[in-house]
């Protein structure tokens, strides 16, 4: 199993009972690619936690059909999309479910570049974070090629992971300040995300440093060793495919493509002139007629049916609706360092009608916040409503309220 470790590449191989064994007095280059000696059998490569992007979302089913399109649907709206002709870069994992929704981990790979892959093609393909064995709601820090990485876990699943650009020797506030940032995007979306033990392996083992999460969190972190990789089960679906190859075989496909379409247009071409003729008789064209009245009752009740299905999947795929989309823009027309606070949020989705209280040091930045929600691009179908500041002993209190364009709703 390749596994990448604090410095480098790792080599890890299973012995007979089943547990892995580092091999020891080996170069860890920063590129798999570099990693020689590969011993024979089957191989495992562990992609790094900054080769992937991890989407976690809740999908509100129970039916393991539905997932990879609802994970598909969720990524194209973050606007991530794997390479189609870069082999299979996606795979979505169950967390926890409940009686109604179920919580996945959507990851999408970065297409591989030159010298992310081994010179010897491997078998499997897993995410590192997945191979560690880690027990309840966590948060586990380690290092990772070179940097700060972190994963936070629910129930032992792995629910979220991202890399730092922190590359100190213990893990410093720029670390402190993006997983603190991470848990408000969870709990914004509605995931559970509570860890209650804080895990830190450093390079040193026990023997490392807390850092800026020493002191940061109820729970004092727990420093100690990185524990052993174990084969994730099951393993995913990932398998990404040589890029060149697969351009060479879309040309290919495109080139037959392009031929099986002539042939089609011939044969177009030809089927119509016959039609031609055979119109000139005026029988075949009441019975033609005749046909097309029918077809087209046919397709009109494929486009409703088409159309009530859309409508049915309308809060899934309109953006604007999104609980995290609103809040985003909310908090971009905040003003930056005016002291502004919002105390309560009040979003009513299926209405469409949302409502803010807050307070502000001063009248101001509450009348600025007003102008810059009406000037939100993505907030112009919302009409806004608001009362003036009025003078509290925390300052000044502020509450707006928006509403759908052409909604007759006031106060």
């Amino acid at each position: 199993m390749l596994v990448p470790g604090p410095l480098g590449w790792e080599l890890w191989k299973r012995g007979p009972d089943g547990a892995f064994q580092r091999r020891d007095g080996a170069e860890e280059p920063m590129k798999v690619s570099e990693v020689g000696a590969l011993p024979g059998g089957d191989l495992a490569l562990l992609f790094p936690v900054r080769a992937f992007h991890a989407l976690p979302f809740r999908a509100e089913s129970k039916d393991d059909s539905l997932f990879d399109d609802l994970a598909t649907m969720h990524a194209e709206r973050l606007g991530i999309r794997p390479d189609p002709m870069a082999g299979q870069l996606s795979d979505h994992f169950k967390v926890l479910a409940d009686d109604q929704s179920t919580v996945l981990l959507h990851a999408v790979l970065k297409t591989p570049g030159e010298g992310d892959l081994p010179l010897r093609t491997p078998k499997e393909f897993d995410l590192s974070p997945r191979a560690y064995a880690v027990e309840g709601d966590t948060l586990c820090v380690w290092k990772e090629l070179g940097r700060w990485v972190f994963g936070f876990y629910v129930g032992g699943r792995l629910l979220y992971s991202q890399a730092t650009s922190s590359s100190t020797e213990a893990p410093d506030g720029a670390v402190l300040r993006e997983v603190q940032l991470v848990l408000s995007q969870l709990a914004m979306q509605g995931l559970p995300c509570k860890p209650g033990l804080i895990r830190v392996w450093p390079p040193e083992g026990e023997l490392g440093e807390a850092g800026a999460l020493a002191d940061a969190f109820p729970t004092r972190p727990r420093v100690e060793a990185r524990p052993d990789p174990v084969m994730p089960d099951p393993f995913s679906d990932l398998l990404p495919e040589d890029v060149r190859a697969a351009r060479v075989a879309r040309k290919r496909r495109n080139q037959r493509t392009t031929l099986v379409t002539l042939l089609i247009l011939a044969y177009l071409g030809v089927v119509g002139w016959f039609g031609y003729q055979i119109w000139e008789k005026q029988r075949v064209k009441k019975i033609l007629a005749a046909e097309l009245v029918e077809l087209q009752g046919g397709t009109a009740g494929v486009l409703q049916e088409h159309n009530a299905r859309w409508t049915e999947l309308g809060p899934v795929v309109e953006s604007r609706l999104s609980p995290m989309e609103i809040m985003r823009a909310v908090q971009q027309a905040i003003p930056r360092n005016s002291g502004l606070r919002l105390g309560t949020a009040d979003l009513n989705v299926d209405g469409g009608e949302i409502q803010l209280i807050g307070t502000a040091p001063q009248s101001a930045p509450a009348t600025q916040f007003y102008s810059s929600l009406r000037n939100s691009g993505d907030l112009k179908w919302l009409e806004w409503e608001v009362e003036p500041p009025s003078k509290s002993a925390k300052g000044w209190d502020f509450r707006v309220r928006g509403f759908p364009e052409g909604s007759e709703e006031t106060y």
